[in-house]
């Protein structure tokens, strides 16, 4: 099984959580590839090149077999008000976040298919449902996967293939520990569990979409905030 950005954070847990389970697990990385435990095999790839997606996809082929669980977890942030945003900062988070989401679901669609068995999973936020100021296209390049996810849900379904999404809400990472405390107690109170989120309970969602228990689960949308987006 394979996870974009699985070398620090959420992506990590979920690619510890498979190793676990006994799964053979690749990781995609940019920097920092010292983060990911002995067991697990980094390859460095920059997701918004298709020509690094190929890369990566016949490497992971090469040494664990075809990819039968895609993770797509990788992406970033440039936030900042509307009216200050440019183009660049627009155009790459869409990139990072979404388009990167597209090719790696189609590099792996190839032996999914034929094999007429596969999971995939994408990570997604909250934000693709509430939005966050500051955060315009960060909040559109994760909305956007609903709609690439349940499309390929519809498109892939008859060959056995499911694609489902995991909406984090806030979870404790290095980012959100970077906040200052009053922030993080005003985030807390917006959280009807009153609580941030551990990357393991993430893991936990994306394992079990993977897992036999969840074949006829497909299209559907998993969210794992503590209650902070419930009516959407």
């Amino acid at each position: 099984m394979l996870v974009t950005g699985g070398n620090r954070g959420i992506g990590l847990a979920i690619a510890e959580a498979f190793a676990a389970l006994g799964d053979q697990v690749a990781v995609t990385y940019r920097r920092d590839a010292d983060l990911v435990p002995d067991g697990i095999l980094p390859i460095q790839c920059d997701v918004t090149s298709t020509e690094d997606v190929d890369a990566l996809f016949t490497t992971v082929e090469e040494k664990h077999g075809p990819v039968e669980v895609l993770v797509s977890n990788a992406g970033i942030t440039e936030d900042g008000l509307i009216m200050r945003m440019s183009d660049d900062a627009w155009s790459s988070v869409l990139d990072a976040n979404l388009t990167a989401a597209f090719r790696v679901a189609r590099r792996a669609s190839r032996n999914m298919l034929k094999a007429r068995s596969g999971r995939m999973i994408f990570i997604a936020s909250i934000t693709a449902y509430t939005g966050l100021p500051g955060q315009v296209n960060y909040a559109a390049s994760k909305s956007g996967l609903i709609g690439l996810s349940r499309s390929l849900a519809r498109e892939f379904a008859p060959r056995g293939v499911t694609a489902n999404l995991v909406l984090p809400g806030f979870v404790e990472t290095e980012m959100t520990a970077k906040l200052p405390e009053a922030r993080q107690k005003e985030i807390e109170g917006l959280i009807p569990l009153g609580r941030y989120g551990h990357a393991a309970e993430i893991a936990g969602a994306v394992t079990y979409l993977a897992s036999d228990v969840a074949a006829y689960v497909t299209g559907s949308v998993l969210t794992v905030d503590g209650g902070a987006s419930m009516g959407h």
